[in-house]
Parts: structure tokens; C-alpha cells; sequence
């Protein structure tokens, strides 16, 4: 499935993924054929810190922020929601996790865009079910299982 990517660079970083590399992810983590617009927003630390602080209480920068879009009643709309992605801490992580790199891109994105279509790690059951189609979608990839 083919989404619709509005892809905003907010970062100092230089060596971002490129504009396909997004869209293949997305696309590949995109479980259903609705709501298939999504906003991904590449930032510093302290923007993606002031994000986290603020949506759920935690004060310091994170990997991947989700937010589903909810339309109001009687709207129809594609737009699933924004991703806030943090490109130092995905960069430390890939490094201190020895990860390849692109690989741990693509990994963020999958778990983003699973939040964005519902999936949750609250409970043991849950982080199972997310852990599993991570799986699943980065192996479409080419990439190594995550976990």
C-alpha cells in the first residue's frame, strides 16, 4: 500500500534517510487501506524533549513520538496522524544497540506507524502483538528482527 508522506526536516542533522527510504518504510507498516496521509516531522532533542514533557509527562528527548489524528464526528479524512522522530537519540541508539543504522530507522517508523493504527505495548500481551509484526514488516525490508 502506497501512503501519502508529508516528511518536515527540523533537524540540524545532515545524514538523514532520504524521501524514499520514508515512503518505503511507511508503506510497508501501513496495515490498512485507510487513513493513509501521515505527517513525519525529523527533530533535535530538545524540540522532541519539549514534545515527550509535554504529551506524557516524561522530561527528556525520546526515539518516536506518535500522534493518530481522531476526525471529528461526521468528518472522513486519510490523515492517520504525525510521527515525531528524533534523530540524535535514534542515532545513539543505533550505535550503543549496535544496530545498522537504516535498520533502526526503519524499526522507529514500523513502531510509529503500528501507534498510529492502534497497537500498543501497555501489557506483556500487547508489546508481544507490536513486537511481533515489527518483526514481520522489517523482514519485508530486508532487515534483521529488532528484538
Amino acid at each position: 500500500m502506497t501512503a501519502e508522506i508529508e516528511i518536515q526536516r527540523a533537524s540540524s542533522a545532515t545524514d538523514l534517510p532520504c524521501d524514499e527510504d520514508f515512503q518505503r518504510w511507511v508503506s510497508a507498516a501501513l496495515l490498512s487501506r485507510e487513513n493513509n496521509s501521515i505527517v513525519i516531522r525529523l527533530v533535535d532533542s530538545e524540540e522532541s524533549r519539549q514534545l515527550n514533557n509535554n504529551y506524557r509527562g516524561v522530561d527528556k528527548p525520546t526515539n518516536v513520538l506518535s500522534f493518530p489524528f481522531e476526525a471529528p464526528a461526521g468528518i472522513a479524512d486519510e490523515f492517520l496522524g504525525d510521527l515525531i522522530i528524533c534523530a540524535p537519540v535514534v542515532e545513539q541508539e543505533s550505535r550503543r544497540q549496535n544496530k545498522p543504522r537504516q535498520a533502526h530507522w526503519a524499526h522507529m517508523v514500523a513502531h510509529g506507524m503500528l501507534h498510529l493504527q492502534g497497537y500498543d505495548h501497555q501489557n506483556d500481551q500487547q508489546a508481544g502483538e507490536m513486537e511481533r509484526l515489527e518483526g514481520e514488516i522489517l523482514a519485508t525490508l530486508g532487515f534483521p528482527d529488532p528484538y
